[in-house]
Parts: structure tokens; C-alpha cells; sequence
């Protein structure tokens, strides 16, 4: 009998078939987002090491509306960077925070399927119509293929001003439950190879040939209607029209973190509070296009130095107290100079200045490596008449910036 009621049950399974699960995009006007990314990248130049650096990718995203079943997407990329090694100089500090790269903004469609809809003028995002589903429900084991492409900014390293198009078919096979964070996730792979003898680009120098491999796992939440988190080893190598063979080698990770909208007003109000009973002096608080920032406008440093005077540190100390009480909430630490030199030597002394900051901030544990950029901007954005000392002081000063995203 029991033999019998088992082959019963075989039987049904083979009729029956699990059904599968259903990958899609879900769309919610207003919606917003951040994706945070990390990439480990080493560079070989001719195949010896020149470089190793951490990128971190803040992607801030808003669903600004729905037109059947496509999401139309804003977005902001962020990219900062921290040196690990180069061949000149060797070991870096591994505990210096990250440095403010570039600033993309974007704007496309996404269907449900996953295919984009994007003007070719935009950098961002990198990677595109990655992933794609069929239109069914997929089995463990199951496998499909989709076409996609990477675009690449090659402005600064080779010349090529506009956005660099790299072709691939993507293969995915979904893999069943995996675990991320200790929670448990539908998976899928990601695997593409590239191997091309693109068309001449205009610019200094130009890749002739193309190779690449790309491995990925990809974290699905089904309630959020995109992925959760991906995980990636790379290689990619350029030969480049100069004869030099230029590759990347690295992992990336990326996690996908829910926004919580600022109350601007009601910050500003409670850090002022803050501020005066804790009888900070020269701290400006104000709103600002990313989020509320303290203007530490009295903050002291030896001339032409980015060492701070003594006593700068017990200010640094009440400020990060405030810093704490906001925990989710990433920071952007700027360093700005009053008009008095060459453009140049001021970005880079503002920059220095906020390092310092920066680096007191994490040996203080206020926030995490991965959680404070750092960005100079010399003398570009005055608050004050660089024609007075009290200008010129005021307008030499760090931002401490919590960012809405």
C-alpha cells in the first residue's frame, strides 16, 4: 500500500511539474531608492600592476512615473574612490576614506521584462537591459540568454568623449534559493563573454581589441519587484591602438537600501538646538541641494596645512556627537579655500583639509569607511566677499553634509 500511494505521488510530480518562479520589474510612482555598489579593482598596464582602488557607486533613484507597466527612472550616480596601492608610491593608508570622482545624472524607462529605454547621450548606468526574463515562469535549472551592452566614460582616460557601446549576449540560469544577509533569496547567475574588434573611436588612444569575462549572482526580492543585492567577479582587458594592453581585474557588490525622506526643516531645527546648547561656535547650519549641511566656518589649520591647530579636535568632538544621533543617514565632507592662489593649488588643499576632517570623523567611529565621501572644492563656492578677512574667513571652511540619499 505504501509502495503503491509513492509511486502515486512520483507520478503527480512528473503530470505536475513545480511552476516555477516569476521574475519581473515592479514599478511605483514616487518611489525612491539608493543602490550602494563596491568595486575592488586592480589595473595592470602591460601586464604588471600600475594600480589598486576601492570604488564606491551611491546611486539614488526615483520612480517618477508609470506608463503602462514602464517605469520612468531619474537617477544620480555618484562615484568616489580610495587608492590601495599604485606602482609609485606602493601601500596607501587603507584607512583613508573615500574621494568624490564624478557625478552622473540619468534618465530612462525600464519595462517589466527589464529592457531599458535610455538616450545614448548618458553614461550611467554602466551595465544595461541586465538582467531581462522571459515571459513565463522560470524552473531551477533553467536557463535563457538575452542581448545587453556596457557603456563606458572614456573621456578622461583615452579621449573618446562620447559614451563607449560594448556589445554582449548575457546568459542566466536561475539556481533556486541562496542566502544574503542571513535571508533567503531567489538567485539567478549572470554570465557574459566579450571578445570584439571594435570600430575606430575618435580620441588619443582607442581600444582595437576587446576581452572580457563577467560572472554574476543576482539576489531577487519578489515584494520589491527588483534585485535585493548582486555579487561580481570581472575581467576585462583592452589592446589599445598605442600598443599597450590595459586590463581590470576586481569583484563588485551591490546592495539595494530603501530611502527615507528628509524632513529637511525639522533637522535643521534640531541641529541648531544642538548646536547651541552645546555652544559650538561658528557652525552654519542650512539646507542644501544634498541634504542639511554644517558649515564649520571657523575651523582652524596651520597656513598652507592640513594639520589643524591645536583644540580644532574638542569642536570635532561635539559635532560628532550630532553626526551620531543621525545614523542612517551617509556624510559628505567638503573642504573650501578663500580666493588667495592658483585654482589648483586650492582644490588641492581643500581636499587635503577635508581628509583631516574626514579621517578624525572614522577614527571616531561615526561612521563606516564606506559611509563618508570626501569632495575639495577650492575656491568655487564662496558663502562670503573674498575682498574682507572676515570673508575670506568665513568662506575657509569644511562641510559636513547629511545626505538625503
Amino acid at each position: 500500500m505504501i509502495k503503491a500511494v509513492f509511486i502515486a505521488v512520483l507520478l503527480s510530480l512528473s503530470l505536475f511539474p513545480a511552476a516555477g518562479e516569476v521574475f519581473e520589474y515592479k514599478h511605483y510612482s514616487g518611489s525612491r531608492y539608493r543602490i550602494l555598489s563596491v568595486v575592488d579593482q586592480a589595473v595592470f598596464v602591460n601586464n604588471r600592476l600600475s594600480h589598486r582602488a576601492e570604488i564606491l557607486n551611491r546611486i539614488a533613484v526615483e520612480v517618477t512615473g508609470v506608463v503602462d507597466g514602464k517605469g520612468q527612472h531619474k537617477a544620480v550616480f555618484q562615484t568616489s574612490e580610495r587608492l590601495i596601492y599604485d606602482s609609485i608610491h606602493g601601500i596607501q593608508n587603507a584607512e583613508t576614506a573615500f574621494h568624490w570622482s564624478r557625478e552622473y545624472e540619468s534618465v530612462f524607462e525600464r519595462d517589466r521584462f527589464g529592457r531599458l529605454t535610455i538616450d545614448p547621450k548618458y553614461y550611467m548606468p554602466v551595465v544595461r537591459n541586465v538582467p531581462v526574463f522571459p515571459d513565463k515562469a522560470i524552473t531551477v535549472g533553467e536557463s535563457w540568454r538575452a542581448e545587453g551592452h556596457e557603456v563606458h566614460d572614456f573621456r578622461d582616460a583615452f579621449g573618446i568623449q562620447e559614451p563607449y557601446r560594448i556589445p554582449f549576449i548575457a546568459n542566466y540560469e536561475y539556481i533556486g534559493m541562496r542566502e544574503w544577509k542571513e535571508q533567503s533569496y531567489p538567485a539567478f547567475t549572470v554570465q557574459y563573454r566579450i571578445t570584439s574588434r571594435p570600430p575606430v573611436a575618435r580620441g588619443r588612444i582607442y581600444p582595437v581589441r576587446i576581452s572580457g569575462e563577467f560572472d554574476q549572482m543576482v539576489f531577487w526580492d519578489h515584494a520589491l519587484g527588483q534585485a535585493i543585492a548582486y555579487k561580481e567577479n570581472f575581467k576585462i582587458t583592452f589592446e589599445m591602438s598605442d600598443r599597450r594592453t590595459i586590463e581590470f581585474r576586481g569583484t563588485a557588490q551591490a546592495e539595494f537600501v530603501e530611502s527615507e525622506n528628509m524632513n529637511r526643516e525639522q533637522l535643521v531645527t534640531e541641529i541648531i538646538e544642538e548646536i547651541n546648547r552645546l555652544e559650538i561656535p561658528d557652525v552654519n547650519v542650512r539646507v542644501v541641494e544634498e541634504g542639511i549641511s554644517l558649515s564649520l566656518e571657523d575651523i582652524r589649520f596651520y597656513p598652507d596645512s592640513d594639520r589643524m591647530l591645536p583644540g580644532e579636535q574638542e569642536k570635532l568632538d561635539r559635532i560628532a556627537g550630532i553626526l551620531m544621533r543621525y545614523p542612517n543617514r551617509d556624510i559628505m565632507v567638503s573642504g573650501h579655500a578663500a580666493l588667495a592662489g592658483s585654482r589648483d593649488y586650492l582644490m588641492t588643499l581643500s581636499e587635503r583639509r577635508a581628509t583631516t576632517v574626514a579621517n578624525y570623523l572614522l577614527s571616531q567611529n561615526v561612521r563606516s569607511l564606506d559611509r563618508i565621501v570626501i569632495r575639495g572644492y577650492g575656491a568655487e563656492r564662496p558663502i562670503a566677499d573674498n575682498n574682507t578677512e572676515e570673508g575670506m574667513r568665513r568662506n575657509r571652511r569644511v562641510e559636513i553634509t547629511l545626505l538625503e540619499n
